[in-house]
C-alpha cells in the first residue's frame, strides 16, 4: 500500500509539471468516457434493469400465433382454458388497452384504460398502495363495475384525495366505483391512467375465432424455465384444438420473458450504439497511448537514471501504470459529468420513442457509476500498458550519453504506427455502420406509403355504448361531425376511419369467391379490415386505381361493397381485373356472411410502418361494418357501426393550428365528447422509424468523432515522425533531395499507414455489418459496394489531408540546422 501511495504521489509531481499533456489527456478520455457512460445509462435502465417487480425473472408474455399474425391477441375463451390448465405457472391473467371518457369535471376527458383480469396486480406481485384490488365476483359479466386509479391521475384530477376510495366515477356514462390507488412506481409498459375488470365484457367475447386485443402475462412457478413453460402451453392448446379443430391451431401460441418482450423493438439499436461508443473509447485509447509514446522521447533519460539506481522493469512499469490510470480516472470523473449533461439531452430526444424511458428513472445510479470506475480503470490499463513496455525497455548507455539524442530509435516506431492502423480500422467500421443507417433512414423517410401525410391532422373519437345504442344515432354523430369540420376555415378534406396508417389494424380472414379454399380454416388469407366513410380517401390521398370509393348511398340496406388495395387485386387476380368479384369475411367459415362486391382498387399503404409491406387490405363503408346475425358466433348479440374511429383532417397549413377548432367542433355537437391522441401524420409516421432515427443520429455523431479521432492520430503521428527525422530529412535535402520527394516520403508513410487500416476496417466491417445491423436496415444491404468505396475514398482524403500538413512543414526544414539538430 505505501509503494502505491508512493506512485500516486510520484505520478501526480510529473502531471503537475506537463499541465497542457494532462489536460488534453484527461478530455480526450472524458469524452470517450462520458459518451459509454450515457449510453450505458439508457441500456441499463431499459434493457438491464429488472421490471418492477418482486418476481420479474418469473413473468411471461404470452398471446396466439399464426402464419400471417405471428404476435395474434388471445380469444377470451382460449385464455380461460389456458389459465385453468396450466401446470407450470402459479397464475395467469390477460390485459387489453381500451379507453374511457371521465365526465363530471370541468370538462370530459379521455383516459387511457387497461381492462384486466381481477388477478391481474397478483400475478405481477403488485398491490394498490390505497384500497384493493379486484374482486373475482367483479371480473365477470352482470358485476360491479369498480376502478383502480393511476397514481398520476389520482393526483392529476382529484388532488391525491386520501379519502377516493369508495367514491363514484362517471366513465363512458357508466358509474364505477373506486377501489384503490396504484402506487407511485408502478409501471406497465406505457401510462395508463386507469384499471377495470376485463370480464364485465366477457360475454361478448365468447367466439374463439375472435381476437379483441387481449395478450396474457403469466407467473412461472419457482424452478420453472420458460422452455418449459412452452412445453406444457403446447399441451394444452392441442387438448383445445382437438375440441375446437375449427378455431383452434394447435401451434398457435407464443411465450417470451415479459422483459424481452417490452424490450424487443429497440435492443438491437442500443446493443449497436453501445459497441459504436465502445470503439469510440478505443481511438481515444490509441490516441492517448500515441501521446504517452510521444511523451516517453522526454522521459527516457529519467527512466534511464531509475533503472541505474536500481529499478526493476517492473517496477517502472508499474509506475507508468499508475500515471495511465489516475489519468483515466479523473478522465472518468470528467466523463460523468460530461454523461449528465448528454444523458439529458440524449433522454430529451428520444424519451418518447424508447420503451420503458417514460416510466423508469434512467440516471447515473449505483451500477452506472460502477460501470464508469470499472472502465475508466481498465481504459488506464488498456492505453498505458503499450508505452509502459516501450519505455522500459530504455538501453542504458544510450539514454545517459551526454549527446545522445532524446528521440527513440526508428525500430519502435512499430508500436505507434499499429496504433494508427487500429484507430483508421475502427474509424472505418464505424463510418460504415453509419453511412449503411443513413442510407437506411433515408430509403425509409422516401418510401411510399400509399398516401400523403403532410398537412394532415388526426384525433380519436369514443362514442359511450350507453349513450349511442343505436346506428342511427353513431351515423347521425359521425356525419354531423364530419360536416361541421369540412366548413372549419383550412380544411381541404375530412374523413373517418377505424384505423390509422402505420398503427396496424384489425386484421380478418376472408374468403375471395371463385378462390380454393385451403383445408385448414387457419392457413386463410388474412386481410386488414378498415371500415371508413366515403371522405376518407380524399383527406388520406390515397388513390384509386380503378373503379370508384364509397358514396353516401353505400348503407347497410343497400348492396354491400368494398375497395381493396392493388396487392390483394395482384394476388387473387392477376389476369383479371377485381371489379365485379365477391368476397367475404371470416373465411372458410364464413357460411351465413354477407358477400362484398369489389367496387375499385385503391393502392396499398403500409398500415405497419415504412420498412413493413403489411397485408392485403379491405375497405367497407362503416355504415356496412355490421355483420350477418345469422353468423353462428353472433346470434342474440347487438350488432352497430363501429363507435370508435379516428378522423383524418387534411387541411390547406399547419394542421396543428386546427387542433383547438377540431375540439371545439365535436363538443358542440356532444359536450361531453373528448377528442384523444390529437396528433399530426407526419408525427405517427415518424414515430414508427424513431429506433432507426435514433440508431443513426447517434451512431452518425459517434462515426464523426471517431473521423476527428482518427485524423488527429495520423496527424500526431507525422508531426513526430517529422520531428523526429528532421536530422534525416536535413540530410537528404543536403545530399540533393528535393522537396517533392521529402513531401513525397512523409505523406507515403502516413498513406500506406491508412491503406493498411482502411484494407483491415473494410474486411471487418463486412462481418460485423453483416451480422450486426441487417436488422436495423431497409432498402440496402449490409455489403453495399457504394458506401463501402465511398467511405474508404472519404477516410483516405481526410487521411491525406493530416499528413499533409506535417509533410509541407518537413519540406521547409533548412538542412544547414538540421544536421546541427540534436
Amino acid at each position: 500500500m505505501g509503494k502505491l501511495l508512493q506512485d500516486v504521489r510520484y505520478g501526480v509531481r510529473m502531471l503537475l509539471k506537463s499541465p497542457g499533456f494532462a489536460v488534453v489527456t484527461i478530455l480526450a478520455l472524458a469524452l470517450g468516457i462520458g459518451a459509454n457512460t450515457a449510453i450505458f445509462s439508457v441500456v441499463n435502465g431499459v434493457l438491464l434493469r429488472p421490471l418492477p417487480f418482486a418476481t420479474a425473472d418469473r413473468l411471461v408474455f404470452l398471446s396466439e400465433w399464426s402464419q400471417q399474425v405471428p404476435n395474434m391477441s388471445v380469444s377470451y375463451p382460449n385464455f380461460e382454458d389456458w389459465r385453468r390448465e396450466t401446470r407450470t405457472m402459479e397464475g395467469m391473467a390477460a390485459f387489453r388497452s381500451n379507453g374511457l371518457i371521465l365526465t363530471g369535471g370541468s370538462e370530459p376527458e379521455r383516459l387511457t384504460a387497461r381492462e384486466v383480469s381481477h388477478n391481474f396486480f397478483a400475478v405481477l406481485g403488485a398491490s394498490p398502495a390505497i384500497g384493493r384490488a379486484f374482486l373475482p365476483d367483479e371480473d365477470k359479466p352482470g358485476g360491479e363495475r369498480t376502478v383502480i386509479l393511476s397514481h398520476g391521475l389520482w393526483q392529476r384530477r382529484f388532488g391525491g384525495d386520501p379519502s377516493i376510495v369508495g367514491k363514484p366515477l362517471t366513465l363512458s356514462d357508466e358509474s364505477y366505483t373506486v377501489v384503490g390507488v396504484l402506487p407511485q412506481d408502478f409501471e406497465w409498459q406505457a401510462p395508463v391512467d386507469i384499471w377495470v375488470p376485463i370480464g364485465l365484457g366477457a360475454a361478448g367475447m365468447q367466439n374463439r375465432g375472435n381476437h379483441p386485443g387481449i395478450y396474457v402475462v403469466g407467473l412461472l412457478k419457482p424452478g420453472v424455465t420458460v422452455e418449459q413453460a412452452r412445453a406444457d402451453m403446447k399441451e394444452i392448446v392441442g387438448r383445445v384444438s382437438q375440441q375446437f379443430p375449427q378455431e383452434v391451431n394447435p401451434n398457435s401460441f407464443t411465450v417470451t420473458t415479459l422483459q424481452n418482450r417490452t424490450t424487443d423493438s429497440i435492443r438491437a439499436s442500443l446493443w449497436v450504439l453501445m459497441a459504436a461508443v465502445g470503439f469510440v473509447l478505443l481511438i481515444a485509447c490509441a490516441n492517448v497511448a500515441n501521446l504517452l509514446l510521444a511523451r516517453a522521447a522526454s522521459r527516457s533519460k529519467e527512466m534511464a537514471i531509475r533503472a541505474a539506481m536500481g529499478a526493476g522493469r517492473v517496477r517502472i512499469i508499474r509506475q507508468l501504470l499508475t500515471e495511465s490510470v489516475m489519468l483515466s480516472v479523473a478522465g472518468g470523473a470528467l466523463g460523468l459529468l460530461f454523461a449528465s449533461w448528454g444523458l439529458e439531452a440524449l433522454l430529451a430526444a428520444i424519451s418518447d420513442d424508447v420503451p420503458r424511458l417514460l416510466l423508469v428513472n434512467v440516471g447515473l445510479d449505483a451500477r452506472v457509476l460502477a460501470f464508469t470506475l470499472g472502465v475508466s480503470v481498465l481504459t488506464g490499463l488498456l492505453f498505458g500498458l503499450a508505452p509502459a513496455i516501450q519505455i522500459s525497455k530504455t538501453d542504458l548507455n544510450e539514454s545517459l550519453k551526454e549527446g545522445g539524442r532524446t528521440g527513440a530509435s526508428s525500430g519502435k516506431h512499430y508500436v505507434r504506427n499499429a496504433l494508427v492502423v487500429a484507430e483508421v480500422a475502427l474509424s472505418l467500421l464505424l463510418l460504415v455502420g453509419a453511412g449503411l443507417l443513413v442510407k437506411s433512414f433515408l430509403n425509409l423517410q422516401n418510401s411510399d406509403l400509399g398516401f400523403n401525410p403532410q398537412n394532415v391532422l388526426t384525433a380519436r373519437i369514443a362514442l359511450p355504448e350507453k349513450r349511442y345504442r343505436e346506428n342511427a344515432q353513431i351515423e347521425n354523430f359521425y356525419k354531423a361531425v364530419e360536416q361541421r369540420v369540412r366548413a372549419l376555415p383550412g380544411v381541404e378534406a375530412a374523413g373517418l376511419t377505424v384505423g390509422l396508417p402505420m398503427n396496424g389494424g384489425i386484421e380478418s380472414s376472408i374468403a375471395v369467391e371463385g378462390q380454393e379454399q385451403p383445408a385448414n380454416p387457419n392457413d386463410a388469407p388474412v386481410a386488414v379490415s378498415l371500415a371508413v366513410s366515403p371522405g376518407y380517401f380524399g383527406a388520406m390521398n390515397i388513390p384509386l386505381v380503378e373503379g370508384r370509393g364509397f358514396t353516401d348511398g353505400d348503407r347497410d340496406d343497400s348492396p354491400r361493397v368494398v375497395v381493396v388495395d392493388e396487392m390483394l387485386a395482384k394476388r387473387f387476380f392477376p389476369a383479371a381485373s377485381p371489379l365485379g368479384k365477391r368476397l367475404r369475411f371470416g373465411g372458410p367459415n364464413a357460411e351465413g356472411m354477407h358477400w362484398f362486391e369489389i367496387v375499385g382498387v385503391a393502392k396499398h399503404v403500409k398500415h405497419y410502418g415504412p420498412d413493413e409491406e403489411g397485408r392485403v387490405e379491405v375497405y367497407r363503408p362503416y355504415t356496412q361494418f355490421v355483420l350477418s346475425a345469422n353468423h353462428p358466433a353472433l346470434r342474440g348479440q347487438p350488432l352497430t357501426y363501429p363507435r370508435g374511429m379516428s378522423i383524418a383532417v387534411r387541411t390547406s397549413g399547419d394542421p396543428n393550428a386546427l387542433a383547438p377548432a377540431l375540439r371545439g367542433a365535436v363538443l358542440e355537437i356532444d359536450r361531453d365528447q373528448p377528442l384523444s391522441f390529437v396528433q399530426t401524420m407526419d408525427t405517427i409516421v415518424a414515430s414508427t422509424i424513431a429506433p432507426q432515427r435514433l440508431a443513426t443520429w447517434l451512431l452518425g455523431i459517434f462515426a464523426a468523432t471517431a473521423l476527428v479521432l482518427a485524423a488527429l492520430g495520423i496527424y500526431g503521428v507525422m508531426a513526430y515522425s517529422v520531428t523526429q527525422r528532421t536530422h534525416e530529412i536535413g540530410l537528404r535535402m543536403a545530399l540533393g533531395a528535393e522537396r517533392r520527394d521529402v513531401l513525397r516520403m512523409i505523406v507515403g508513410q502516413g498513406m500506406k499507414l491508412t491503406l493498411i487500416g482502411v484494407g483491415i476496417g473494410l474486411v471487418g466491417a463486412f462481418v460485423v455489418m453483416r451480422y450486426g445491423l441487417t436488422s436495423l436496415l431497409f432498402g440496402v444491404e449490409a455489403s453495399d459496394p457504394l458506401t463501402y468505396v465511398g467511405v474508404a475514398l472519404a477516410l483516405s482524403a481526410v487521411a491525406l489531408l493530416s499528413c499533409f500538413f506535417p509533410a509541407r512543414r518537413a519540406t521547409k526544414v533548412d538542412p544547414m540546422v538540421a544536421l546541427r539538430y540534436e
